[in-house]
C-alpha cells in the first residue's frame, strides 16, 4: 500500500474539513461544481487499470466462499438495504438512495488491507476482486433502475449519457491504457508503477470530496440533523452481516481464514464508485452525493472494530484447539 492509502481515513475527514471552510465562499463553492464528475472520472480510471481478471483463476478450490459472497453480495445486501432505507429512511428519500448505492458496492480495495489485519485469506480476497468490481460496476445501473426510480426522478436518456461519460469512458480507456503499457514495458514494470496509479486514484478521490464540500457543505450544514439518520441503518447492516457470515461459516464449516475474509468482503463497501455515479446521475440531488462521504466516516472506525473482533474470535478458537 503506498502511505496516501495508508492515511486515507484521516485524508477523507481533513478534505471533508477542507471543503467545508472553502464553501464559506462563493466563488468557490461555484467553481467546485464543475471539478467534480471529471475528478470522479480520473479516480475510476485509475481504479480500473489494476484490474487483471486473470487473479479470479487463484478461486479454484474456493467455489463455496465465492458463490456464498457473491449471494451476500449482490442479492441479499441489495434487498437487506432497500428494507433498512424503508424502516429508518422513508422520510428522507435522497439519503435512502444515498444509502442504498453504498450498500450494493462491494469495496474493491480496503477490504484487503482488513482482511490482512484480520488474518484472513488475502489471496483469496485478492482472488475476489476483480469480480466483485465488475459486477457492481454492471449491476448499480440495475439496482438503480429497480430501487432508486421509485424514490426519485431518474431521465432515462441522462442516465445513460451520464453513466457513459463516468464509467464506461473511464473503464475503456483504462484497458487500452494497460494494454499499452503492458505491450511498451514489462509486467514487471507495470506492477512495480501500480503504486503511482493508486496514488492517483486517492488524489483524485480527495480532491474529488473537496469539491463536493466546497460545492455542498452549506446543504450539508442547513442539514446535518438529516445525515445523523444514517447512523443507526449502517451500524445496523454491519452487525446483521456480521452476524450473516458468521451463522453461514458454522453450516458450510469454512476455516477461519476464509469466514475472515467473507466477512471483509461482505462488509466493507465501495463509496467511491457510487460517488462517481450519483455525482454524475443526481447532480441537482446534494444529499445523495453527500451521504457517499459521510458514510465511509462511519463504516470504516466499525471495520477496524470487526477486525479486532476477528482477531479475538481467532485467539479464542486457538485456545479451544
Amino acid at each position: 500500500m503506498t502511505i496516501f492509502e495508508k492515511i486515507q481515513p484521516f485524508l477523507v475527514l481533513s478534505s471533508v474539513i477542507l471543503g467545508l471552510s472553502l464553501g464559506q465562499n462563493a466563488a468557490a463553492s461555484q467553481m467546485a461544481s464543475i471539478l467534480i464528475v471529471p475528478l470522479l472520472a480520473l479516480m475510476l480510471y485509475a481504479t480500473f487499470i489494476p484490474l487483471d481478471l486473470k487473479k479470479f483463476q487463484e478461486t479454484r478450490g474456493k467455489l463455496n466462499v465465492v458463490l456464498i459472497s457473491l449471494g451476500i453480495n449482490f442479492v441479499w445486501t441489495p434487498l437487506f438495504a432497500w428494507g433498512l432505507g424503508a424502516v429508518f429512511l422513508n422520510s428522507v428519500p435522497d439519503v435512502w438512495v444515498g444509502f442504498l448505492m453504498l450498500m450494493v458496492t462491494p469495496c474493491t480495495d480496503w477490504y484487503l488491507v482488513f482482511t490482512g489485519i484480520s488474518a484472513g485469506n488475502v489471496a483469496l480476497a485478492t482472488a475476489l476482486l476483480p469480480l466483485n468490481l465488475i459486477l457492481q460496476v454492471l449491476l448499480l445501473p440495475l439496482y438503480l433502475l429497480i430501487f432508486a426510480n421509485q424514490l426519485v426522478v431518474i431521465n432515462p436518456t441522462q442516465f445513460l449519457n451520464s453513466l457513459a461519460w463516468v464509467l464506461l469512458l473511464p473503464w475503456l480507456l483504462a484497458i487500452l491504457s494497460r494494454q499499452w503499457i503492458l505491450r511498451a514495458n514489462s509486467r514487471r514494470y507495470f506492477e512495480v508503477n501500480l503504486s503511482k496509479i493508486s496514488s492517483i486514484q486517492v488524489m483524485a478521490l480527495n480532491g474529488a470530496i473537496i469539491a463536493i464540500f466546497t460545492s455542498e457543505g452549506r446543504s450539508l450544514i442547513d442539514q446535518s440533523d438529516i445525515l445523523l439518520t444514517l447512523v443507526f441503518p449502517i451500524c445496523l447492516f454491519f452487525i446483521c452481516n456480521f452476524s450473516l457470515a458468521y451463522f453461514v461459516r458454522q453450516q458450510f464449516k469454512l476455516s477461519y481464514e476464509d469466514f475472515a475474509c467473507l466477512t471483509c468482503t461482505t462488509l466493507a463497501r465501495n463509496s467511491p464508485l457510487s460517488l462517481a455515479v450519483a455525482a454524475s446521475v443526481f447532480p441537482h440531488q446534494p444529499l445523495i452525493t453527500l451521504t457517499l462521504v459521510i458514510g465511509p466516516l462511519i463504516e470504516l472506525p466499525t471495520l477496524v472494530l470487526v477486525s479486532q473482533l476477528l482477531l479475538k474470535i481467532q485467539q479464542q478458537e486457538r485456545w479451544r484447539g
